[in-house]
């Protein structure tokens, strides 16, 4: 009688029950119930040793596969992952790689089925992602070349101080210039941020900010005091267009990283700052980036051979330029009639040159901040192409 698969388990108890009750032999009852004499043993042990529930199917897979990976790896995966949360298999194992060069490490996901079977992973939501779209925004091509700015949203610390993080990326190598736990976006607060950077790491070519204070201003001229500054250090000023985040994207997407050094929220600023300080270490030199092959941005950065002059330059005009002074109130007086060019600009010298297009353009530097209606006497934006000119192809 071949136990059918339907009912196996009958079978088996049945089997156990003419067992015990003595009246065949070993020999007889495999016979009768059509199978081998050393599986009639089999299930005769199986059930001294567990009752009927060892007449249940057991899994024909190995117990270590041949395969799997060793205890070690496991263990060394999962200690990583511990001490670094937010990062996923792919940089864990280069991280691993990179400290560990002499040990074999498995797949990036083959370290994702460990997380995952250890329940340190959760599916990733999907994000709607706008298209990137540089427009006239300069193509970082080197260290330096472009430097990201802006202020993280604010948060309220325990002590309830208020902190807006004030970040500086390296648009070329991701690296992360300065992160200051500042607690408003005031130029006052800003300029000794940047400063320490450029004391630190030099000067780069460009900055690219949006429009918000202290990077911009919403007069004609888009000019602040920490933007006058940075003209007069040679460093060109790049504005994202309003409402296009994604044109900073690099830096927006950084700004999510840097969620792991302000959860849970600190006592004050200066518990933040230090733990800035060492985010900023680990992220620069330690945290592999997806964008850099898996290599810490630190291995990509250096800093900019142009330092931080002890004194500012001070502008230089062509002979035929109409040189002007910014008086107390932001105005310049132009053919016998004051006209207001920026607050930001007091105390400057700033030039009044005709275009090609026969228009009086007001120039700082070779910074073009408007030109004069001559009917209203006031100062329009300059034409989009002469700021994209501008932005793209003169980066004193």
């Amino acid at each position: 009688m071949a136990w059918r698969e339907a009912s196996v388990m009958d079978h088996r108890v049945r089997f156990i029950g003419d067992y015990v009750s003595g009246d065949f032999t070993m020999t007889c009852l495999c016979d009768r119930y059509g199978i081998s004499r050393k599986t009639g043993y089999k299930w005769i042990g199986r059930y001294a040793s567990e009752g009927v529930a060892g007449l249940i199917d057991r899994s024909h897979a190995p117990v270590c596969h041949g395969r799997s990976t060793p205890a070690g790896i496991v263990e060394a995966i999962l200690q990583e992952k511990e001490a670094h949360p937010s990062w996923g298999p792919r940089k864990l194992v280069a991280r691993l790689s990179a400290v560990r060069p002499d040990v074999e490490w498995p797949a990036a996901s083959t370290a994702g089925e460990i997380l995952k079977r250890a329940g340190l992973v959760s599916g990733r939501r999907l994000r709607m992602r706008a298209p990137p779209s540089l427009g006239a925004l300069t193509v970082p091509a080197h260290p330096n070349h472009v430097w990201a700015a802006d202020h993280k949203g604010w948060v309220r610390l325990r002590d309830g101080c208020r902190c807006e993080p004030l970040t500086v990326t390296d648009g070329f190598s991701r690296f992360l210039v300065s992160v200051s736990a500042t607690g408003s976006t005031a130029c006052e607060e800003a300029k000794p941020v940047f400063e320490r950077a450029f004391r630190e790491f030099g000067l780069p070519e460009v900055i690219r900010s949006d429009n918000g204070v202290p990077f911009a201003s919403a007069g004609i001229s888009g000019l602040t005091t920490l933007s006058v500054w940075w003209l007069k250090l040679g460093i060109a000023h790049e504005r994202i267009a309003p409402g296009q985040p994604q044109q900073n994207g690099r830096h927006e997407r950084f700004h999510r990283t840097l969620l792991e050094a302000m959860h849970p929220l600190s006592a004050d600023r200066a518990e933040q700052e230090q733990r800035f300080r060492a985010f900023a270490t680990v992220y620069n030199e330690e945290r592999p980036h997806e964008a850099l092959d898996q290599t810490p941005p630190a291995q990509h950065y250096q800093p900019s051979p142009r330092s931080l002059p002890d004194r500012l330059a001070e502008p230089e005009y062509a002979d035929e330029a109409a040189v002007r002074s910014v008086r107390s109130n932001g105005t310049i007086k132009w053919r016998g009639n004051f006209l207001f060019v920026s607050e930001a600009l007091i105390g400057e010298r700033v030039a009044v040159v005709e275009t090609e297009r026969g228009d009086w353009q007001v120039n700082f530097f070779d910074y073009p901040i408007g030109v004069i209606d001559t009917r209203q006497n006031r100062l329009r934006r300059v034409p989009v192409t002469l700021k994209s000119d501008h932005n793209v192809n003169d980066q004193r």
